[in-house]
C-alpha cells in the first residue's frame, strides 16, 4: 500500500488549449494560456460564448458513449449512454462582481442537478469572496471533472464511488492566490451545508459518502445545523507540476431534535493529497490523486460498514501523433492508462483478525484523438476486480467503452 501511495504522490496536467471563433455577432473568450492555472480554476477555465453586447456568456459540454461489458462472463451485451449535457451560463455583473452558474443534465435528463451557482466578489488577489452553491474542493477531480478534459469514458472510481463526485453544496467561502515569478501559492475556504446520516442508511450495505447527494434538501437546508469546512490549498511551479492538499470535515449524524439529545456528534473527515505534471523527457503528462475518509460509525452497525476508507487514481497521458487527421490539421492522437484502487473498508474483522474485504483494483488502457482541444473521441479497454467484504475471489469485469465529448 505505501507503493500505491507513493505512485499516486506523482502527478499529471492534460493541458487544454481554447480556440476562438471570430465573427460579427458571435465570439469565443480569448484565454491567457501562459498564465499559472491550477485546479481551483477550472470552474472559469472554459470556453464561452458571448453574444453582441448581451451581459451574459453561454457554455457548455456534452459526453455520450457506447459499451459492452460483462462481469464473470455475463453480459448486457450493447448499451448506448448519453452520461452528460451541461450547460455554463456565467456574467459580470460589475467590474469585480462576477456570476457562474453550471446546470447538469445526466442520463437523459433522468437526473438534473446545479453543480454551481455562486457570486464572486473580487477584492484582491489574496482575498475573494464567493456565495451560493459551490463545489466543495475536495482533492482536484471535483473541481476539474469535465469530461472533454479526460482520455477516459468513465470517472475515477475513487472520486464517484467512495468520495461524491461533483460534491456540491450552498455556503459561502474565501479564496485567494500570491504570485512569485513562475511560482503561485493558493487556497480556498468554505463554509457549507453537509453530509447526512444516508452515509450509513443506504441501499448500497456500505458506509457511503456519495449516497448524501440524494438527500434532496441539502441545498435548502442543513441537515444538523453544523456548517462543513473544506480547506485547500495549492503550490504550482510553471513547467514543473502543481500539488494540492485539502480537508472536509463535519457532523453527519441529526444529534438532536426539539432540543433532545438523540446521539453523539459523530463525524467524517476526509483528508486529500493530488498533483499534476508534464514529464517532458518523456513527453508524458500524470494525474494523480489520492484520498482518505475517517467516519465515526455507531457502534451498532455490523462491520460491513467501514469507518476508514482510502483511494486514489493515476492517470498517464503520452501523445504519439500531433498533426493532420482526417482533414484536421491540429490533431493529438494520446495513448492513455488510468490505474485505480479502492477499500470501502480498511481493517481487519475484530473476531478473526483477517482483513475485511470489499475492495477494487482497476486498469485501464486508452487510445483518444483529439481533432482539436476541445473534443476528444476515445476508446478504453476497461479492466476491474473487485473482491465482496469477506475477500472471496475477486468478480471480473472486463469490456470495451468508446465515447466522444466536446465543448460546444
Amino acid at each position: 500500500m505505501r507503493i500505491t501511495i507513493l505512485i499516486c504522490l506523482v502527478s499529471l496536467a492534460v493541458l487544454q488549449a481554447n480556440a476562438q471563433i471570430d465573427s460579427a455577432l458571435i465570439r469565443r473568450t480569448v484565454r491567457d494560456t501562459s498564465s499559472l492555472k491550477l485546479n481551483m480554476d477550472a470552474v472559469y477555465d472554459r470556453p464561452f460564448f458571448s453574444f453582441g453586447k448581451l451581459p451574459v456568456t453561454l457554455g457548455g459540454y456534452a459526453e455520450a458513449n457506447y459499451q459492452h461489458l460483462g462481469t464473470n462472463g455475463v453480459t448486457e451485451g450493447s448499451q448506448f449512454q448519453m452520461r452528460r449535457f451541461t450547460l455554463f451560463v456565467a456574467s459580470t455583473i460589475y467590474e469585480r462582481i462576477k456570476f457562474l452558474s453550471e446546470i447538469e443534465f445526466e442520463d437523459g435528463a433522468k437526473e438534473i442537478g446545479i453543480e454551481f451557482a455562486a457570486v464572486d466578489l473580487e477584492l484582491h488577489p489574496l482575498l475573494n469572496l464567493r456565495g451560493g452553491i459551490v463545489l466543495n474542493p475536495i482533492g482536484a477531480f471535483n473541481q476539474n471533472h469535465d469530461g472533454p478534459k479526460w482520455e477516459f469514458v468513465d470517472r475515477p472510481v475513487s472520486a464517484t464511488e467512495m468520495l461524491p463526485a461533483t460534491w456540491s453544496n450552498a455556503g459561502f467561502g474565501i479564496y485567494g492566490k500570491a504570485f512569485r515569478r513562475d511560482w503561485v501559492l493558493a487556497y480556498e475556504a468554505y463554509l457549507t451545508n453537509g453530509f447526512n446520516d444516508r452515509i450509513i442508511n443506504n441501499q448500497s450495505g456500505r458506509t457511503s459518502l456519495p449516497a448524501a447527494k440524494l438527500d434532496p434538501n441539502r441545498f435548502e437546508e442543513s441537515y444538523n445545523g453544523v456548517p462543513l469546512i473544506t480547506l485547500k490549498t495549492a503550490i504550482k511551479k510553471q513547467g514543473l507540476a502543481e500539488i494540492g492538499l485539502s480537508y472536509m470535515g463535519g457532523v453527519y449524524n441529526k444529534f438532536r431534535e426539539d432540543g433532545l439529545p438523540l446521539d453523539k456528534k459523530r463525524r467524517v473527515d476526509v483528508f486529500a493529497v493530488d498533483m499534476n505534471t508534464h514529464i517532458r523527457p518523456l513527453d508524458t503528462y500524470i494525474t494523480t490523486e489520492w484520498a482518505w475518509v475517517l467516519v465515526d460509525v455507531a457502534e451498532t452497525y455490523t462491520q460491513q460498514y467501514g469507518r476508514r476508507q482510502q483511494g486514489g487514481f493515476i492517470d498517464l497521458v503520452r501523445p504519439v501523433y500531433r498533426g493532420t487527421v482526417a482533414g484536421m490539421p491540429r490533431s493529438v492522437i494520446n495513448l492513455a492508462l488510468r490505474a485505480e484502487y479502492v477499500d470501502w473498508n480498511t481493517g481487519r474483522f475484530r473476531e478473526t483478525g483477517d482483513r475485511i474485504g470489499d475492495q477494487l483494483w482497476g486498469l485501464t488502457p486508452g487510445l483518444s484523438w483529439r481533432p482539436g482541444a476541445q473534443t476528444v473521441f476515445r476508446i478504453n479497454y476497461k479492466i476491474v476486480r473487485q473482491t465482496d467484504l469477506l475477500g472471496n475471489p475477486p468478480a471480473k469485469t472486463g469490456g470495451f467503452q468508446i465515447g466522444l465529448s466536446s465543448y460546444f
